[in-house]
């Protein structure tokens, strides 16, 4: 009897799922995720260069991330929901709305429209050293000068910077490539662009710290999502309003239903996206979920290359491998990090435990 049995695998338990297709599932949907991010930036560069207003299109896009997502959060997490909303609570919703939709999305739009889908998919990855230095500076974020993970990180997040740097000046029109000379305007719109991206991920990594602070007292996720795109949708209609004196897509050259199409499209797979990551993070952790951040990247460039006819300069690639590197360096030590820190100290350095997952996942604020 018990020689029959010798070799046998464990068989798992009725109606479970093995484990190998969880984590199949989770990473194809991840890199799904980050592929569709990509194509949807692709697809509204053109729609933007026609001179839609960027303003126009965070206002209706949020507006449907929020509504899509508005079901679930009932569903899911009502029971979460507090008997009364305090003022600091309102107040965090407010900030969180002005930052992590109004102005990183106009930044982000606006710095894609004056560059290219690759260079502002690449930025989004300057978030967790910015977010390292920002919430160490808040006392946030464990800094210890004599312990290798602090410099690890503080060594990954120049990397970032420093490949991000060089991937602009070599990718810009200004450089070399042997065929005209760049027109000065163009590379004038290019700096700016540039700026609003960089703008954008600053914006990005205080508005994470701050989702990361609500999400301790506040833990209904797909609720806070929801909330923050209806009110950050009101926020920049009215900003629109107050700067331009209308509302409106701002160009006669692409019509109404063209807009409202795309805008649903991308609020859908927002929402989609969102849910999809929330329930991966939950399952493999922050730091897993973060890995595959820079294939939003690779697949703009590649994108971009089929269907734009954008030329990617293949020096530029060498700020990209320097911008991943210093990635995957603070990701590394941000895990190691949490292993090895004792829980008590963890408490005792202003809830660094509590937040650390939130602070490491940018992503669902990066789609409309």
């Amino acid at each position: 009897m018990h020689g029959s049995h010798r070799g046998r695998l464990p068989m798992p338990a009725p109606g479970t799922t093995p484990r190998w297709w969880e984590d199949a599932a989770i990473s194809l949907g991840l890199v799904g995720v980050q592929l569709a991010g990509a194509a949807y930036m692709v697809v509204l560069t053109p729609i933007l260069a026609l001179g839609l207003d960027p303003l126009f299109l965070v206002t209706f896009g949020s507006l449907c991330t929020g509504i899509l997502t508005f079901p679930f959060a009932f569903n899911l997490e009502r029971k979460k929901w507090p008997s009364q909303l305090s003022n600091r609570l309102v107040l965090q919703f407010v900030l969180l709305s002005l930052g992590g939709v109004t102005l990183f999305q106009a930044l982000m739009l606006h710095g894609m429209k004056m560059t290219s889908p690759a260079i502002a998919s690449a930025m989004p990855n300057l978030a967790p050293g910015f977010i390292f230095v920002v919430a160490g500076c808040l006392r946030f974020e464990r800094v210890d000068f004599r312990c290798h993970y602090t410099r690890a990180k503080i060594l990954g997040t120049l990397l970032c910077l420093g490949g991000a740097i060089t991937m602009s000046i070599l990718q810009s029109p200004a450089a070399p490539s042997g065929r005209r000379s760049p027109d000065l305007k163009s590379h004038q719109d290019w700096v700016i662009g540039c700026l609003c991206l960089l703008g954008a991920v600053l914006v990005l990594s205080a508005t994470i710290i701050l989702q990361a602070a609500t999400m301790i007292h506040f833990p209904a996720p797909f609720t806070l999502c929801s909330m923050t795109s209806l009110i950050g949708a009101a926020l920049t209609g009215i900003f629109q309003v107050a700067t331009t004196g209308r509302f409106s897509p701002g160009t006669p050259q692409i019509s109404i239903q063209i807009i409202l199409s795309l805008v649903f499209v991308g609020g859908l797979v927002s929402s989609v996206c969102i849910m999809f990551q929330t329930w991966a993070l939950e399952k493999k952790g922050p730091v897993v979920v973060s890995l595959f951040s820079p294939m939003q990247t690779v697949g703009s460039a590649i994108f971009s290359a089929l269907f734009l006819g954008r030329e990617v300069q293949p020096a530029s690639m060498l700020g990209l491998v320097f911008l991943f590197s210093g990635l995957y360096v603070v990701l590394w030590a941000k895990k190691k990090e949490g292993q090895v820190l004792p829980t008590h100290t963890a408490v005792a350095e202003g809830t660094a435990a509590d937040i650390e997952k939130p602070l490491l996942l940018p992503d669902s604020l990066i789609l409309l």
